[in-house]
C-alpha cells in the first residue's frame, strides 16, 4: 500500500499569505501544513510516499521535506501537477509510482486529531472496493453529504439542502489499484476539472464503496484564513498549550 499527499492548487483564498508561498507550506502550530498529513501516512505504516505539488512553489518542498528521513523514511517521491485540473487529475501523476497497488491519498492540508491509522488497517482487509473517511459536521449543507446504508456508501449529495445524514466526505480516500483507469475515463466538470466525487461515484455504481468514520476532530487548515487560525489554535491545545 502506498501513500500520496496532495499539496497543488494556487490557495488564492489565503491570499496574501500564499503570494510568495503555496498554503501547504504555512505553519500549523510549530510544524508545517505538509508535515501532518505525511505524519498520518506514516503512523499508519505506510513508507512509500509520493508528495504531489504544482504553482511557482513547489521546489520547496523539496527544500523543506528532503528525502522524508525527518518522517523516518529511506526516501520520498514528488511530482508536478501543471495548472489546476483537479484532485482526481492530481491523483493520476501517481499512476507509475502505485505500481497497481492500493493507494491512500489525503489532501495536504487535512488534518485529525487521531490520525487514520484504523482506517488504514480496515482497508489493508478489505477484499474489494475503495474507502473514504466520513465526518459528522455541525452543518452538513455545507459540505459532500454520504448517504449510507450499512458499511456501504449509497451516493455522495454536494451541499444538499435537505441532508439525508451529517456524514461529510473528507480528504482522505483509499481506493484500490484498479482506480487509475476510472480517472482515464472522467470528463471535465463545468469547473473545467476532474473531480474526486466522479471518482466515487464509480465504485458507487459498483456497489464497491465503503466507509470510516473518523474519531476526534478534523480541519480543513486550508479552506481560509479563519480555518487557518482555528487549525493553529487546535492542535497548539491539544499539544498542552494554553490559550
Amino acid at each position: 500500500m502506498k501513500g500520496i499527499v496532495l499539496a497543488g492548487g494556487l490557495g488564492t483564498r489565503l491570499y496574501p499569505l500564499t503570494k510568495i508561498t503555496n498554503k501547504h507550506l504555512l505553519p500549523i502550530y510549530k510544524k508545517p501544513m505538509i508535515y501532518y498529513p505525511i505524519e498520518m501516512l506514516v503512523e499508519a505504516g505506510i513508507r512509500e510516499i509520493m508528495v504531489v505539488t504544482g504553482g511557482r512553489n513547489a521546489g520547496d518542498f523539496l527544500r523543506l521535506i528532503g528525502n522524508g528521513r525527518d518522517f523516518g523514511l529511506s526516501r520520498i517521491h514528488y511530482t508536478y501537477q501543471e495548472g489546476e485540473g483537479g484532485i482526481a487529475e492530481a491523483l493520476g501523476l501517481a499512476e507509475e509510482f502505485a505500481e497497481g497497488q492500493k493507494v491512500v491519498v489525503v489532501l495536504g492540508d487535512n488534518l485529525l486529531e487521531k490520525g487514520i491509522a484504523r482506517g488504514v488497517a480496515n482497508f489493508r482487509r478489505q477484499k474489494k472496493g475503495a474507502r473514504l473517511f466520513l465526518k459528522e459536521v455541525d452543518h452538513p449543507w455545507e459540505y459532500g453529504i454520504a448517504e449510507v446504508s450499512g458499511q456501504r456508501i449509497k451516493r455522495i449529495i454536494e451541499k444538499p439542502k435537505r441532508p439525508p445524514t451529517n456524514l461529510a466526505v473528507i480528504g482522505v480516500y483509499m481506493y484500490p489499484g484498479d482506480v487509475f483507469k476510472i480517472v482515464k475515463t472522467l470528463k471535465p466538470s463545468k469547473r473545467g476539472e476532474l473531480e474526486i466525487t466522479d471518482v466515487n461515484n464509480a465504485y458507487i455504481r459498483r456497489g464497491g464503496l465503503e466507509y470510516e468514520v473518523v474519531d476526534g476532530w478534523w480541519m480543513d487548515a486550508g479552506e481560509n484564513a479563519e480555518a487557518l487560525l482555528q487549525a493553529n489554535i487546535t492542535v497548539a491545545r491539544t499539544a498542552g498549550v494554553k490559550i
